[in-house]
């Protein structure tokens, strides 16, 4: 199916990075709309978010060799994906051949699997038995595109970590959009949540369901003595050293950013829905932008300290 056939546009708005570097090598520019292939739908999407993932994609942001690896990943001397993000919420637009799970006008909501990225632009193509879902009424497009990126995330790390109900974690960077997602999840499991941030999201992350906070400027996140069964760095700043010290035997630590990528699915989108619905979870937003100010949002991320995700507007809309 083209463009033509379905009635939608040849081309389209996107945030491109040109090169790699700091926000400035962001810019809004006309590309044509991407293949809508066999198995996929077609999403005019209405919001997504800057992640950590689109910041160090954008910025190289590591040690070598781990930077040499990324480039011969994403690219040697430019992102060969130049238009980043991986989360969406948006409007079904087409359909492509043998696809039956969703239908033209349907409000959608996920991630573009892998390293596909691809959600900074007006549409995004995307497989339809990948981690996307449908909205419930209640999520507005805004929320929708906050949840993914955290919550696919907490819940894959969980779950590979068996965390059980009645267990203990400790969450490092718990007002961020992978912790702020962890602390509400790890709640619906029923975990003794200890949430680790700067004291001016104490509030916030106890409103979560945090039974305990840690404010880690004031120099000490491990206290001599406790002992935890699970210590999740959802932020790469913990000493392992003295995070394995503080499990209790059995203990398992882990590494959101230690180069283990979260796999996502349809199930655990679909969970996020239905925790949404029912009141379990909340998105966390820290500011929402156009498109426009791409490179504004670039910077919020680069800063390190945003609460919960930072979104932008693709296409200006209301749910109704």
């Amino acid at each position: 199916m083209n463009s033509l056939d379905s009635g939608l546009p040849e081309r389209m708005e996107a945030a491109q990075a040109t090169s790699y570097g700091g926000p400035e090598v962001i810019k809004i520019v006309e590309v044509p709309l991407p293949a809508l292939q066999p198995g996929m739908i077609m999403v005019r999407v209405s919001a997504s978010a800057v992640n950590s993932g689109d910041a160090r994609t954008r910025g190289l942001q590591a040690e070598e060799p781990i930077k040499t690896l990324m480039r011969l990943v994403l690219g040697w001397r430019r992102p060969r994906q130049p238009i980043l993000g991986t989360v969406f919420s948006g409007t079904v637009a087409a359909l492509g051949a043998k696809v039956t799970s969703f239908k033209v006008g349907d409000a959608v909501f996920g991630s573009s699997p892998g390293m596909r990225y691809g959600c900074h632009a007006r549409y995004a193509a995307i497989p339809a038995s990948g981690p996307v879902a449908l909205m419930p009424p209640s999520m507005s497009f805004q929320e929708a595109a906050a949840l993914p990126f955290g919550g696919n995330t907490a819940q894959y790390f969980l779950e590979k970590h068996k965390a059980q109900a009645g267990e203990s974690i400790l969450i490092n960077g718990a007002a961020g959009a992978v912790g702020t997602m962890a602390v509400q999840i790890a709640g619906i499991l029923r975990l003794e949540v200890t949430g680790v941030a700067s004291g001016r999201n104490k509030a916030l992350v106890q409103e979560l369901g945090a039974s305990h906070f840690i404010d880690y400027t004031l120099g000490r996140v491990f206290v001599p003595g406790v002992k935890y069964d699970l210590v999740m760095d959802t932020v790469g700043k913990l000493n392992k050293a003295q995070a394995t010290a503080a499990l209790k035997p059995g203990g398992r630590f882990i590494n959101v950013c230690g180069g283990d990528i979260a796999r996502e699915n349809r199930q655990q989108t679909e969970r996020l829905a239905q925790w949404f619905e029912a009141g379990s979870i909340k998105a966390v937003i820290d500011k929402a932008l156009p498109m426009e100010e791409a490179r504004e949002a670039h910077r919020i991320v680069d800063t390190g300290h945003k609460r919960g995700s930072v979104i932008l507007m693709m296409n200006q809309e209301v749910r109704i």
